[in-house]
C-alpha cells in the first residue's frame, strides 16, 4: 500500500485545469492503485489525480462500504476508473446532496446537481467506455470532474459560505500544527 499526501485547500494546485491522460500504462495503473489505497484510508469515496497533486484527467470512485467492522473491506470494494471523463449529458431534474470532500476535510454543505448524468471515459485497460449514472454516483462523478476543471464543491455554495468554510480548515489545520509541536 502506498498512500499519497492529499491536497487542502486553499492550495492552488486545486484550481488548476487537468490535463488529459496520454497513455494508459503500468505507470498510470500505479498511480490509479495508490489513489484507490489513499482514497480507501482517508476514507473517501472519489478522488480526483489533482487532490493528490497530479493534474491529470484521472479520477477514482467506490461507493461501496463494509456494513460492519469485521465485514472485510477488500470484499466489498468495487472501484471505478475513470481516465479522460466527460460528462455528455446533464438531466434538467436536480437534487440536493450534503457534499464532503478530502480535501475540505469535516466540512459539508448542501450542493445542488442534476439528478442523471451520461459521461464517456477510458477505462484501466485502454477501454472507452459510455455510462449513465444517477443518485450518489452521479453526484459523486460530478464532484470528482469538477476536481478536474479546477472547481470545488463550495464554488456551488454562496460567497459567505464559502469563505466560511476555508477559514475553518485553515484555522482547523494551524491549530492540529500547533498541537504537533507542543
Amino acid at each position: 500500500m502506498s498512500l499519497m499526501e492529499i491536497i487542502e485547500v486553499p492550495d492552488p494546485i486545486l484550481r488548476q485545469q487537468s490535463q488529459p491522460v496520454e497513455d494508459v500504462n503500468d505507470e498510470l495503473r500505479g498511480l490509479i492503485k495508490n489513489m484507490l489505497d489513499t482514497m480507501y484510508d482517508a476514507p473517501g469515496i472519489g478522488l480526483a489525480a489533482v487532490q493528490v497533486a497530479v493534474p491529470r484527467r484521472l479520477l477514482v470512485i467506490d461507493l461501496q462500504e463494509p456494513e460492519s467492522e469485521e465485514e472485510d473491506a477488500e470484499a466489498v470494494r468495487d472501484p471505478h476508473v475513470f481516465i479522460n471523463p466527460e460528462i455528455v449529458y446533464r438531466s434538467d431534474a436536480r437534487k440536493s446532496y450534503n457534499e464532503g470532500c478530502l480535501s475540505i476535510p469535516d466540512q459539508y454543505a448542501e450542493v445542488e446537481r442534476p439528478d442523471i448524468v451520461r459521461a464517456t471515459w477510458i477505462d484501466e485497460n485502454g477501454q472507452r467506455r459510455e455510462g449513465e449514472f444517477g443518485g450518489l454516483m452521479s453526484v459523486c462523478l460530478q464532484h470528482e470532474v469538477d476536481h478536474l476543471n479546477g472547481v470545488l464543491f463550495i464554488d456551488h455554495l454562496s460567497r459567505l459560505k464559502r469563505d466560511m468554510i476555508v477559514k475553518k480548515v485553515v484555522k482547523a489545520r494551524r491549530d492540529k500544527e500547533k498541537a504537533a509541536i507542543l
